[in-house]
């Protein structure tokens, strides 16, 4: 039986808030911080330590005001909302609410139909979710925000196991997948796998896919959830379980948590944040993305704000130390903020 206790992680308050937050699946901010006595009070961003704050400050001297409305990737949800919570704290009168849907859910319900300002996902838009924004008018600009290394995970205990070759990884997650874990190799235990794991409508659900599973499918006996949390509190539950999800979500709770290294070919590689960068962790390495929309870019508090997101990319202290992703490199950052500039000048102009 899974476990409904909550999973906490240790380290700094910011790291504690994400692991919280995303066990949640959704966030709304409006500038408010928590005082030492618990009572909620605006904050106009001085003094803050937090990286970045200054521009953010800057932005609270223009005066801005309005909402902002995202959906879309858990993947991407903690990043999305430790860069809220910094520009939040400057500009009290910018209310933001961000919703964990999936990618593939956040494109097709919320932003292709013109209800969101930005979506968040794990995976580039597809092509019919391209043909959607077109039929209802809404044009785009895809942002890199990170890299993630998609972690596969099992319990601590579940000492029998360290590591996985790509194909005995297909074998458990196949449409036509085995049922225990000495099938998938013959020293394992005669015990049943549980498994947690992606919805249908979760880009790291897709990306598993394309990068374990190809025509072979995607089983359906697994514990199916948008809520990266739940997967971490299953797998911590079980003895037998595994699952998967963005490197964030192990990053927030290695000790409740084992990550298995991955076997590309060339021995085991677990995932971190190196070898994510390095391009050693195959082929579960990723770009995440958050696409804003044109016509919201036209509202100069979304601008203000995409801007913001943007100049976080290579702050190495949220994007790294804070959330647990690989930061964009400074290459990266100015090529995203070219394509940005040039959305909010076709949009304002």
């Amino acid at each position: 039986m899974a476990s409904s206790q909550p999973l906490t992680a240790d380290g700094i308050t910011r790291r504690r808030s994400l692991a919280a937050l995303a066990g949640a699946g959704a966030l709304a901010l409006a500038g408010c911080t928590e005082t030492e006595g618990g009572d909620s009070g605006s904050s106009s961003g001085d003094g803050s330590s937090d990286a970045g704050s200054d521009d953010a400050s800057e932005s609270a001297d223009a005066g801005l005001s309005g909402s902002i409305n995202i959906a879309g990737s858990s993947t991407v949800f903690p990043l999305m909302t430790a860069v809220a919570e910094d520009f939040s704290e400057a500009n009290p009168d910018v209310s933001i609410d961000i919703s964990s849907t999936g990618s593939g859910g956040g494109f097709a319900n919320f932003f292709c139909v013109g209800e969101t300002d930005f979506n968040n996902a794990s995976r580039p838009i597809k092509a019919e979710e391209k043909e959607l924004c077109a039929e209802n008018g809404v044009e785009y600009v895809e942002l890199v925000a990170a890299t993630d290394a998609l972690t596969v995970v099992v319990n601590p205990e579940a000492d029998f196991i360290d590591s996985l070759t790509v194909e005995e990884l297909a074998t458990i997650w196949e449409s036509d997948a085995v049922e225990t874990w000495d099938q998938v190799r013959e020293e394992f235990p005669n015990e049943e796998i549980e498994r947690y794991g992606a919805a249908d409508t979760s880009g790291t659900y897709d990306y598993f896919i394309e990068a374990i599973l190809g025509e072979r499918g995607h089983t359906d006996d697994y514990q199916a959830t948008e809520q990266d949390n739940t997967i971490a509190q299953g797998v911590a539950g079980s003895e037998y379980a595994i699952g998967y999800f963005g490197f964030a979500y192990y990053f927030q709770n290695p000790d409740q948590l084992k990550a298995l290294g991955i076997d590309d070919g060339d021995g085991p590689v677990e995932p971190s944040l190196e070898t994510a960068s390095n391009g050693e962790y195959t082929p579960l390495s990723r770009p995440l993305f958050t696409y804003p929309s044109v016509s919201s870019l036209g509202e100069e508090h979304v601008a203000a704000f995409a801007r913001y997101f943007v100049e976080q990319t290579t702050n190495e202290d949220l994007v790294a130390g804070d959330v647990g992703y690989v930061p964009a490199t400074e290459a990266t950052q100015e090529e995203q903020m070219s394509t940005l500039e040039d959305a909010i000048e076709q949009a304002q102009g």
